[in-house]
């Protein structure tokens, strides 16, 4: 009889393991904090003012005063309060921490321009990129010419670095899609740009001018 219950008792216990084992759950059950266990998507420039509506804050910075992993190279200034430029003008007066760019490092570092800049700025640096196309593209504006535009050949590092952070006019803030290190590098990348199109340009600008023929001379 004993032998019998035990036998019956493991082929239940069987039992019961296999069906369990072969029920694949599709619900989880109850979530303790749903917003984060089903994350909302949201393209970075979209609007998020419906989020105002749920109670939910989101403006698509860090939290004030934070450092994420990994980020290097902080930067002091805070962005502008609006309808004020102090900040701005005073980024004129930070010095790039990156002072040259190895050969990989340059190659690493053109693969984000083109990536995070050049839809924009182009590849070539000349505002002509696949959103502005030639003027046929979805900008009616064209981008920033970054390479040949005196004013920006002459925009010092450290603004660059805070139109790329916080943003600027049309532009938007790159601070989530690039480390504090790839923005110094990206700007970097720009001021190598404009140096060698500068150093292209001199010997046309500094070669010998012509010799006028002399019209009296006797022939």
């Amino acid at each position: 009889m004993m032998k019998k219950l035990s036998i019956i008792t493991v082929l239940t216990f069987a039992a019961v393991i296999i069906f369990s084992c072969s029920d694949v759950k599709r619900e989880p059950g109850s979530v303790y904090v749903p917003d984060m266990a089903y994350s909302r998507a949201y393209e970075t420039y979209a609007d998020h003012s419906n989020l105002a509506d749920a109670g939910i804050f989101y403006n698509n910075r860090p939290v004030a005063g934070t450092m994420a992993r990994g980020e290097e190279l902080p930067f002091h200034l805070a962005k502008d309060v609006p309808g004020d430029t102090t900040n701005y003008t005073a980024s004129k007066l930070i010095k790039n921490p990156i002072d040259s760019l190895s050969a990989a490092e340059f190659k690493e570092t053109e693969r984000l321009y083109l990536i995070n800049c050049g839809i924009c700025h182009g590849p070539k640096l000349n505002g002509n990129g696949p959103l502005y196309k030639d003027g046929n593209g979805p900008f009616a504006a064209k981008p920033a010419t970054l390479v040949g535009d005196p004013k920006f050949d002459a925009m010092p590092d450290g603004q660059m670095f805070y139109s790329v952070a916080y943003g600027r006019n049309m532009m938007g803030s790159y601070a989530s899609q690039l480390s504090r290190k790839q923005r110094w590098m990206v700007i970097k990348y720009i001021k190598l740009k404009q140096a060698a199109s500068k150093a292209a340009a001199a010997p046309a600008a500094t070669a010998a001018p012509a010799v006028a023929k002399d019209s009296t001379a006797k022939k």
